[in-house]
């Protein structure tokens, strides 16, 4: 490794990807303070982020020679690894959850009020999901991982400004995906109530 500084992250991978151990060490030293503190934050339970930490730099070390430099930065990268390492283990938690606690007689909330509330959910995060990797990493902490804009840019490892540029971009894209999918649920039902009227 040079002496004349540090390495740069992305030269970091390429040589992981090669096999090189030292290389390993140094990004693993360099990721690992702020790969624990996303998954700390993230599952409120400092051993699964020791866990998840660990998984992450697993997949990191399998998968290092298909990282393709300049799509993504590399801390980006591994950040989006924990990240979905993270959402496993909160998606297990509620489907434990759910299994677990008794259905409770109607509080005010209707079955399919219910439904259309969680369909709604679904459809948002269906949209959040064919957002640009970095504008959906930006939507993702800032709004449902309550993040600061200070710290989801820290995490990105871009400016404030520039995570609020991604956030406005995003939520346009969003607003369009959104509107897009009620403009074809119409036109599903408008076809469905037809054939229907047909039928008649």
């Amino acid at each position: 490794m040079s002496s004349n500084g540090p390495v740069a992250d992305d030269v970091l991978i390429e040589r992981v990807g090669r096999g090189d151990r030292e290389a390993a060490r140094l990004l693993m030293e360099r990721m690992l303070p702020k790969i624990l503190g996303l998954a700390q934050r993230m599952l409120k339970d400092p051993l699964e982020a020791e866990d998840v930490a660990q998984e992450t730099f697993i997949r990191v070390w399998k998968a290092a020679d298909r990282f393709e430099k300049g799509r993504a930065q590399v801390s980006t990268w591994i950040s989006r690894i924990a990240i979905n390492l993270c959402y496993d283990r909160l998606r297990k938690r509620r489907e434990v959850l759910t299994d677990e606690v008794p259905e409770r007689a109607d509080e005010g909330i209707s079955q399919e009020t219910a439904m259309v509330r969680d369909e709604s959910a679904n459809r948002i995060v269906d949209a959040v999901n064919k957002l640009p990797e970095r504008q959906r990493m930006a939507m993702e902490l800032v709004h449902f991982q309550e993040m600061s804009n200070i710290k989801a840019a820290e995490i990105m490892s871009v400016s404030v400004d520039a995570l609020e540029s991604l956030l406005a971009r995003g939520r346009r894209k969003l607003k369009s995906l959104l509107m897009q999918d009620a403009g074809d649920l119409i036109s599903a039902y408008e076809g469905e109530r037809q054939a229907h009227e047909e039928l008649d």
